[in-house]
């Protein structure tokens, strides 16, 4: 079953309720199309608002009998689903699920590797699921007689006039989730956890969580072309999985070997070639390591140069596509969300070499490896909520971002290596520069990590920033920190467009506040 060019829905708004309400006002940063629906169950009625990239977004929803499911993102596993349900070859990914849900119940969720937010309601129950990784972000306000769920936080803020209770301030408050991580500036609303499944009552909006997915904490024994041979064929099959049909895939290149070994795989499949893309800044750049690579894969490549000044006026639009908190993440993300701004032309698939750093401790560089597994460990139960995979990011562009190094096959593979594979010889990701030593130049395997953010002068942009405005040098990253907080709010919460907010400004202003 080939992946179609561009999945059906990029993201979802949904109002379920006992009856009376309306279809809430959509208000995503997700470029796309707006489709409406309505759908009476015999235990409640269910309005959505699905954004997608095509014509139509018929492949997101299905209806049937009493249940109705919609679906944000991709499936990845179809042809192992297909086999076990005996659906036609051209079934949805919806109808998939679907199919799941009436052989598995709620722990259906358990067999899906893929990259998706779901709904699923059933009579009175609405099921609130996501991938493995919480990759595309789902947020959920539970009340009785109304529950709304968005993959956008900023969709929620004005979707709860349709009968739910506002508190002081014109604050939507709902019922505590335990075991979800609540929202900030938003009583009420909580973001389901990776890898998890949330069962709401709808007419009580009392919710019961599932877990369908945990990052394993075993660690394998292996020798070293076993390993090899398993990282190779994990991340080439969830390459393939990827590639969209008979299109030509876009990979983001750095040089570095995590997307090298993406567009390595990636060519060695597409029957029509790929294309690479790069980015770099005034300050710094990869371009050398990524036109090497290029160069032997012989992709069509393409530069982008993004001025610094340029690249900081992007941080209230990382911050408010991410919706994620942690500086250190958005100082991560904000070359991607410059790259994806960047691109021209029409709706792309494009696929990175992001977060393989994380379960094999790339940025650790620990040679001691009881520490590096801890650090792995660490890595491992944190990134939940970080929103590091967010679609959104290129979403917001009109692009659909997939990233193989997190495939639930790759991470599990990955994850559970013992340390000494991971480090080995003196060398970071030793496992995965063996795993591709014939596919890449040698200059390429062998090269030292560095991070995109660092790559792309990033950090250096950002920093500059904060001492620019005044900041000493131990005061930098708690005033990063302060930054994005503010953004956040503004531009999240508050529903202020990230055009509107002067980054100088706001720095200047927290590092002022914080010597007075």
């Amino acid at each position: 079953m080939t992946q179609p060019e561009l999945p059906a829905a990029y993201g979802l708004l949904a109002s379920a309720h006992l009856g009376g309400g309306r279809a809430p006002e959509a208000a995503f940063a997700t470029r796309g199309r707006h489709t409406r629906l309505t759908e009476r169950l015999p235990g409640q009625t269910v309005d959505a608002v699905l954004v997608h990239p095509g014509a139509d977004c018929a492949g997101a929803h299905t209806a049937e009998e009493d249940t109705l499911v919609l679906l944000a993102g991709e499936i990845y596993n179809r042809d192992e689903i297909h086999d076990t349900l005996g659906t036609p070859t051209d079934a949805t990914d919806a109808e998939l699920l679907a199919g799941l849900f009436a052989k598995y119940g709620p722990h259906a969720f358990r067999v899906v590797n893929g990259r998706y937010a779901a709904l699923l309601a059933t009579g009175g129950r609405l099921l609130a699921a996501t991938d493995h990784a919480g990759s595309v972000p789902l947020y959920v306000r539970a009340e009785p007689g109304h529950t709304l769920a968005a993959t956008e936080v900023k969709a929620l803020t004005g979707a709860g006039g349709d009968g739910g209770t506002v508190g002081a301030g014109g604050t939507v408050r709902g019922a505590p989730i335990p075991g979800a991580r609540r929202v900030r500036g938003l009583p009420g609303v909580h973001q389901v956890p990776a890898g998890a499944v949330l069962d709401i009552d709808v007419a009580a909006g009392t919710v019961t969580a599932h877990r369908t997915w945990v990052p394993p904490v075993h660690r394998r024994l292996m020798d070293e072309d076993e390993a090899v041979d398993r990282v190779r064929a994990a991340l080439e099959a969830a390459v393939v999985r990827r590639l969209p049909g008979t299109h030509r895939p876009l990979v983001v290149l750095s040089g570095g070997i995590d997307s090298s070994a993406v567009a390595a795989l990636s060519d060695g499949v597409a029957t029509a070639g790929i294309d690479t893309l790069s980015m770099g800044t005034d300050t710094s750049d990869e371009f050398p390591q990524a036109r090497v690579v290029a160069r032997h894969l012989r992709s069509t490549h393409r530069e982008i140069t993004v001025p610094s000044a340029e690249l900081l006026t992007l941080l209230p639009h990382t911050v408010h596509a991410a919706e994620s908190l942690d500086p250190e993440v958005i100082e991560y993300l904000l070359p991607l969300t410059a790259l994806y701004r960047r691109m021209d032309g029409p709706a792309r698939r494009v696929l990175t070499g992001y977060g393989a750093d994380i379960p094999l401790g790339g940025m650790h560089r620990e040679d001691r490896l009881p520490n590096l597994d801890t650090a792995v460990a660490h890595d491992m139960d944190t990134f939940d909520g970080l929103n590091e995979m967010s679609p959104v990011l290129s979403t917001v562009s009109g692009h659909w971002s997939t990233h193989p190094y997190w495939d639930r096959e790759v991470l599990e593979t990955l994850t559970s290596l013992e340390a000494g594979l991971k480090r080995r010889y003196g060398r970071d990701k030793w496992v995965l520069r063996a795993a591709m030593g014939d596919l890449l130049p040698a200059e390429t395997v062998n090269r030292p990590k560095l991070g995109v953010h660092e790559g792309s002068g990033t950090t250096a942009s950002f920093s500059a920033l904060v001492l620019r405005a005044g900041a000493a040098e131990d005061e930098v990253a708690a005033v990063k920190g302060r930054v994005v907080r503010e953004l956040y709010d503004r531009v999240v919460v508050g529903g202020a467009h990230p055009d509107t907010v002067d980054v100088e400004e706001l720095t200047g202003k927290i590092v002022a506040e914080g010597r007075g």
